[in-house]
């Protein structure tokens, strides 16, 4: 089975972080995920996250800094999730292919229907905010 490499932005801004609901159809669908996509062919994981949060929230990434990797077999599909913390950009985060978003609490993101491969990244998030 093939991996999917996959750039992963946690968008914050103001001690709140940006989700998007993917949709019914999709892999885990209906489940809550911090935005991103595929990096394709050629692509750098900073170039794929760049474009897919222009293409997906339409805003642009200024800057990033690296959070983890996670590596998830759901069992019918593997992700390789590169996962960046996103605190400065331009634009106001805004859903473009009609799916449900938000801005969330930290104390609310444990409360929140994810892929099982996000729950690393929300324990990772509330480390990082809480020392």
């Amino acid at each position: 089975m093939k991996q999917v490499h996959v750039a992963v932005g946690v968008i914050v801004s103001n001690h709140q972080f940006f989700l998007t609901k993917r949709l019914d159809h999709a892999h885990q669908g209906g489940k809550w995920e911090f935005p991103g996509g595929k990096v394709e062919q050629g692509e750098t994981v900073a170039q794929a996250l760049a474009r897919e949060l222009k293409e997906e929230v339409a805003i642009d990434v200024l800057a990033c800094t690296e959070l983890m990797k996670i590596s998830h077999d759901y069992g019918d599909k593997q992700v390789l999730l590169d996962v960046y913390l996103v605190d400065n950009f331009s634009g106001e985060p805004n859903a473009q292919e009609g799916q449900q978003q938000g801005w969330f609490a930290l104390e609310e993101l444990s409360k929140i229907d994810f892929p099982a491969a996000n729950e690393a990244i929300v324990a990772k998030i509330k480390a990082y905010y809480t020392t």
